[in-house]
């Protein structure tokens, strides 16, 4: 596992949307047939957020993709070159070496299950057929000359082969490749759409070239180690705890996210989970909480228990926006930033000073990146969980520092029958201040305001 990870703290991106790229390469093109797209130098736009993004308390960004494409990014044309819509590669140096000045490392989106129907090598299998060696860079679906596999039923997404030697020799050259020019890692697209023996084949010498690279695995149902295990990958998304952390808060039923972090622990013996409340996509964690004030609880879990906690560009100004099952159904997650922070609206600047305060408290405690949790108390409105040092016995004896996140759904103030002996408020939904200073001196801390958490840490 990659020692970075230990404090880690992502910023996930959508890059064209971001920037405010054209929704596709047609659109740049407009009418001229044959012609050569310009090239548009939008991603130095990202620069003017570097600082706004490590002064939220982020050490790197996730990037979602930036090779050429037809349209959405996920429709790849040409893996070693980045899409004339967000610039060039020298565009993309100068990110990433403005990302590593502010302590930023790069993590890129990699889309290696499928390709756009633009890909060179497969315009070149449908002239040549399916039986030349283009051709069996691509799965069948019948003898037809266009029969071939597509992901989810997309017609634009062609379905790599992945018993092709070829197509691991191009996956391998092209992790390598961008490794080599100084990203720190790869999010790996529909991962659970590819055989897991391929990751393996492909991972394991680009580990070889970049031992200290992190590999993290796009998988949303199933089960998550038994994944990590066979694919070797480091990391895998935790769709699970994500559904558990809003649906729970929605219902009142901790019960739910209660099971979820039994087994969010188990999978912990087989990898380090990315962590997260929000991405590219699912609906906005502001629109899917029907209550607002539970957001501060959703961040709280996200800080207090294992993982890679990643935070969904501009989740953390409480943006709004809903995915539709549509085309054109991503766009309202996917929106335009404006030009530099100044320019976003008032109105969200109170939750990103939360996250700073939380993000700033879970790296102060990076042994949280490992910890184990478990429960002390639950009632549907109600959850006390405590997180101990991994390897420590979870009981309240193990050495080092402890965690006891409360979590209050109740209309009323809740006190949470548990030990806190040899804890202190360490955070809550207030400032820390402010909440000392409402505390009546006979008001136990265990004590929860309606609607209210508080992180205690051990003295």
């Amino acid at each position: 596992m990659p020692t970075w990870l230990d404090d880690a703290v992502l910023w996930h991106v959508y890059p064209l949307g971001f920037v405010g790229a054209e929704t596709s390469a047609d659109d740049v093109l407009g009418e001229s047939e044959g012609a050569v797209q310009p090239v548009r130098h939008r991603l130095v736009r990202l620069e003017a957020w570097l600082d706004y993004a490590a002064d939220l308390g982020c050490s790197g960004l996730l990037l979602g993709p930036v090779f050429a494409s037809g349209t959405h990014g996920y429709d790849t044309e040409d893996h070693f070159r980045i899409d004339p819509r967000l610039g060039d590669e020298a565009d993309f140096d100068r990110l990433v070496a403005a990302a590593r000045a502010r302590g930023l490392r790069v993590v890129l989106d990699g889309v290696f299950n499928h390709v756009g129907r633009s890909f060179p090598v497969f315009a070149e299998a449908l002239r040549s057929g399916p039986d030349s060696p283009a051709g069996r860079w691509f799965r069948r679906t019948g003898d037809g000359p266009d029969d071939y596999a597509t992901f989810e039923g997309h017609h634009q997404l062609v379905a790599l082969d992945h018993a092709e030697p070829a197509v691991a020799d191009h996956v391998t050259r092209v992790l390598t490749y961008w490794l080599d020019r100084g990203i720190s890692g790869w999010r790996l697209d529909a991962a659970y759409a590819v055989p897991p023996s391929f990751w393996r084949t492909v991972l394991a010498p680009a580990r070889a070239a970049h031992p200290d690279a992190w590999f993290l695995a796009e998988v949303i149902h199933g089960d998550y180690a038994e994944f990590a295990t066979q694919s070797t990958v480091d990391s895998v998304t935790q769709y699970e705890l994500w559904k558990a952390i809003w649906s729970s808060l929605n219902d009142r039923n901790l019960f739910e996210l209660e099971w979820a972090l039994r087994r969010h622990g188990e999978f912990l013996a087989a990898e380090l989970p990315q962590t997260f409340t929000g991405n590219h996509d699912v609906t906005r964690l502001a629109t899917r909480l029907e209550d607002q004030r539970h957001l501060g609880h959703a961040l709280a879990v996200l800080v207090c228990v294992a993982g890679v906690p990643t935070i969904y560009a501009g989740d953390e100004q409480a943006f709004e926006g809903t995915k539709e099952e549509r085309e054109g159904g991503d766009d309202a997650i996917r929106p335009e930033f404006p030009a530099s922070p100044a320019d976003l609206a008032p109105s969200g600047w109170p939750l990103y000073h939360l996250h700073q305060r939380l993000l700033a408290f879970r790296r102060r405690n990076p042994w949280l990146t490992h910890a184990r949790t478990t429960t002390e108390h639950v009632v549907n409105c109600g959850l006390a969980l405590r997180s101990t040092p991994a390897g420590g016995d979870g009981g309240g004896g193990a050495a080092g520092p402890e965690t006891l996140l409360l979590l209050n759904l109740h209309d009323e103030a809740y006190d949470f029958p548990v030990d806190a002996t040899g804890f202190h408020v360490a955070q809550t939904a207030e400032t820390t201040e402010t909440a000392a200073t409402g505390r009546g001196e006979d008001t136990p801390i265990t004590t929860v305001p309606a609607h209210g958490w508080s992180i205690l840490l051990s003295d």
